[in-house]
């Protein structure tokens, strides 16, 4: 997946949910506690943006954990817009579109979390391999060692 996509799918969730936040606040004091997991997400957005835009891209390992935190917050932020809705007067639009964003988190953290595995262990069997097989290369030389690098385009 292309870090692009990572910053479309970021720019997504974080622009829908500034331009409706306000509706929260004005019923009830409570009703502006979402306003700190709002920032908070703006905050991991930008964080997202940033890495995609940036030119020492992040590893997959990285993106897996900004990801993660995303979903958290975003899992939070449902549960409070479900535990709030109808006493802060939220707005239907607001509440579906806030899940439809977190659902697509999910998803982007899922494969990116793949990514994020695959690459661990394709770096352990290659250190193992480095360790194991050091002396027995071709034509009897020392083999191949070094790290294995993941390619830059990789997120």
């Amino acid at each position: 997946m292309a870090h692009g996509s990572l910053s479309l799918g970021a720019a997504l969730v974080g622009g829908l949910l500034f331009g409706t936040a306000a509706y929260a606040q004005g019923a009830a004091p409570e009703c502006g506690a979402i306003q700190k997991t709002l920032a908070d997400r703006k905050a991991l957005v930008a964080r997202a943006n940033t890495a995609s835009n940036s030119k020492k891209k992040m590893t997959p390992q990285e993106a897996c954990t900004l990801f993660g935190k995303l979903q958290s917050n975003g899992a939070e932020g449902l549960k409070w817009i479900t535990a709030n809705k109808e006493w802060c007067s939220i707005p239907d639009s607001f509440a579906e579109g806030f899940k439809a964003d977190h659902l697509k988190v999910s998803g982007i953290r899922t494969k990116i979390c793949s990514v994020a595995a695959q690459a661990t262990k394709m770096e352990a069997q290659a250190r193992a391999q480095a360790q194991n097989g050091a002396s027995s290369g071709l034509l009897g030389g020392p083999g191949l060692t070094g790290s294995f690098k993941l390619p830059q385009g990789a997120l």
